[in-house]
């Protein structure tokens, strides 16, 4: 047992959980048990998740309301059963029980990175907050700062796994004064959003599962990655150490809101969006990307930037059906950024339409040759993805994550999440991470970080909040 305290969270117990390996059949006349050592299994990384080692591990997380109570004991059973199914879901996603290792080639001075199936194990935390309730998280436009405690592995980069030899996978179940928040936190090195939210998918599948033994409605992943032609295995990083890769960005203040869209809300952006476009546009703006540009708009003016100051939009563009051989269970990174770029003067003057079609041109100039072409030029230049330089001192944004995601789905057995919050990983001025929203059905939520001030000024846009519902939680719908 192990106690810490923070921001009123105290973490009762931290394990190492293993996957899950049933019994071995039994032995006939004593002979059979034995199985032969097999060899540990290695995962080389490719160009996709070796650019983000100096990436924050990803960190997301839902709220559940507590199942109906079973005697004293019950919290300890929850957080027992939910251990138990995370080492089956380990079973299935085993090389997230591994570890990153970094191998230095004093010869020609590269280093390369992979991961090893060594089974070692995934943390689970157990931690219990019995002062916050569940409307402290959901009934302000506000993330509260106890949210970031909900996580294990807060601040550290990919390539801390491999220098520290720390967990690429944990898991932190917290137990709240009438809810439960499972949050999770994966080496982004190792897995991208997609290869997130399979894992979250299949770990409360398992749970919710009567005997656990139910045929998954989650695709089986597929771990081998995928390389260009002419890309060799594993890639050697012109770099003497690991370390002389890392670099840690500067962490300024910042705030944190939650805004969600209703579907309603949704499609009256989107339609204006087209309906301004109409006759220059030569595709349809996405909902998305209508959501967007409201946002984009939106925090130019929060800001106060000059008509004239330069800003740009980093979209993520998934890999997965677009990329010939990365198929839809892939589990690794398969994703590249778009970017739109304009002035503050012509985001504010041009209009909702036009800026959504900056950012619908940037997600189409996607082309699976020119994708080739970059990853095998990235191996003989490697650059690598830093949150500072996507922030651009607080005059870009960044979007991560996707509301095609099944958040909501995940009912661990005893009811739909009532919320979805991230923690403090690549928290920087101007990350803006989308979910689906609670109304599912083509409801967008957005969790938007920007320096405090700018947030302020953008809570009172009323342009902006327009748009915004202010969906909340009442306590009626929490005790349900």
């Amino acid at each position: 047992m192990e106690g810490a305290t923070g921001c009123g969270v105290h973490v009762v117990s931290r394990r190492m959980v293993r996957p899950f390996t049933p019994p071995p059949p039994p032995a006939v006349n004593g002979n059979g048990c034995n199985r032969p050592k097999e060899e540990t299994e290695v995962i080389h990384l490719a160009p996709w998740d070796l650019r983000l080692l100096s990436i924050d591990y990803i960190q997301k997380g839902i709220l559940l309301p507590k199942p109906p109570s079973e005697g004293d004991d019950n919290d300890l059973h929850l957080v027992n059963a939910l251990r138990s199914s995370f080492a089956r879901a380990l079973r299935i996603f085993y090389p997230f029980a591994g570890r990153l290792t970094s191998e230095e080639r004093a010869d020609d001075g590269t280093v390369s990175v992979f991961l090893r199936c060594t089974g070692e194990g995934a943390e689970f935390v157990h931690a219990v907050a019995p002062e916050v309730a569940a409307a402290d998280i959901v009934s302000s436009l506000y993330t509260p700062p106890v949210v970031w405690k909900f996580y294990p592995l807060a601040l550290v980069l990919g390539a801390d796994a491999a220098i520290e030899r720390l967990p690429v996978l944990a898991a932190q179940v917290t137990v709240l004064a009438d809810s439960v928040f499972i949050g999770m936190t994966l080496n982004h090195s190792v897995g991208d959003g997609t290869a997130f939210w399979h894992f979250f998918n299949t770990w409360s599948e398992i749970n919710r599962a009567t005997g656990g033994g139910a045929d998954l409605s989650t695709p089986p992943p597929v771990f081998g990655r995928w390389f260009p032609e002419a890309c060799p295995v594993p890639i050697p990083l012109p770099f003497r150490r690991l370390e002389d890769i890392v670099r840690r960005f500067e962490r300024t203040e910042v705030k944190e809101c939650f805004f969600t869209f209703s579907a309603a809300s949704v499609r009256k952006l989107k339609a204006r969006a087209n309906d301004e476009m109409a006759g220059s546009a030569t595709a349809t703006i996405s909902s998305l990307q209508s959501v967007l540009a409201h946002l984009w708009r939106a925090v130019c003016r929060a800001r106060r930037l000059p008509p004239e100051h330069g800003t740009f939009y980093s979209v993520v563009v998934g890999c997965r059906g677009r990329v010939d051989g990365v198929p839809p269970g892939y589990v690794g990174n398969a994703m590249v950024f778009g970017r739109a770029e304009a002035t503050a003067g012509e985001i504010e003057e041009k209009g909702l339409g036009w800026t959504a079609w900056l950012l619908n041109r940037a997600v189409a100039s996607f082309d699976e040759a020119a994708v080739r072409e970059s990853l095998e030029r990235w191996v003989g230049e490697p650059d690598f993805t830093y949150m500072d330089n996507l922030s651009s001192a607080g005059t870009a944004l960044v979007t991560g994550s996707s509301p095609r995601f099944d958040v909501f789905g995940n009912d661990f057995g005893w009811g739909k999440p009532l919320a979805v919050r991230s923690g403090s990983g690549n928290k920087a001025d101007g990350k803006a991470t989308v979910f689906e929203g609670p109304e599912r059905g083509g409801s967008i939520s957005l969790e938007v970080c920007i320096a405090p001030d700018a947030l302020q000024r953008l809570v009172a846009d009323h342009e902006f909040m327009d748009a915004v519902s202010t969906y909340v939680r009442r306590h009626d719908e929490l005790d349900a």
